[in-house]
């Protein structure tokens, strides 16, 4: 079950503070070990809404957990602008790994795993990975830099440091750099059109 991002990620007024009364219950639950069996009720209890506005905006816990995951693993983060796809792309891969191997940011990356029950689809966390990566390759197309594509970012180094986290094995600065390091040598010798 996809999410609404959208139209549920900034809305304003009455409703921005439900969100972030929800996303806070959410947060407290996870932390509390009730990831796998948290409810809607049991959301709306410690958020103070009515059952129903969750039901309504998300429908049920698979979809609120996902977003509560995006939206702490994919927040306001800098998009690095350092002149040099590199430096944006180590800059950024770093800025990534800083923030999921964080001990909160784990429990929320494995509770959308589980959340998602193995079923594929979209996955709003990896569209906006994909949103951001393609902005930093295009401006150093714009550029004239040699540039790998999208897909060979996101599943050269995105991917590996998400994996490493979810599974427990070793992710940090040098690792997200070694991984740019080889996505880059994807890189062809000309610029082409992403």
């Amino acid at each position: 079950m996809t999410t609404t991002r959208t139209s549920a990620r900034r809305p304003g007024g009455r409703s921005a503070r439900v969100q972030a009364d929800v996303y806070a219950a959410v947060g407290a639950l996870v932390s509390e070990g009730h990831r796998d069996t948290m409810t809607v009720p049991q959301v709306a209890e410690r958020a103070g809404v009515n059952p129903t506005s969750i039901y309504r905006r998300w429908g049920g816990v698979a979809t609120l957990l996902e977003e509560v995951a995006v939206a702490a693993l994919t927040g306001d983060e800098p998009m690095p602008d350092t002149g040099a796809i590199r430096g944006d792309l180590e800059a950024w891969a770093g800025i990534i790994v800083a923030d999921i191997t964080r001990p909160e940011r784990i429990v929320y990356l494995r509770a959308m795993v589980s959340a998602r029950q193995g079923t594929p689809g979209e996955c709003p966390c990896w569209e906006t990975r994909d949103e951001q990566a393609g902005q930093m390759l295009a401006r150093a197309a714009e550029r004239g830099e040699a540039v790998p594509t999208v897909a060979q970012v996101l599943n050269h180094v995105v991917a590996p440091l998400y994996h490493h986290v979810v599974f427990g094995l070793h992710a940090d600065e040098a690792f997200a750099h070694s991984l740019v390091a080889d996505v880059l040598a994807m890189a062809p010798a000309r610029v082409l059109a992403h």
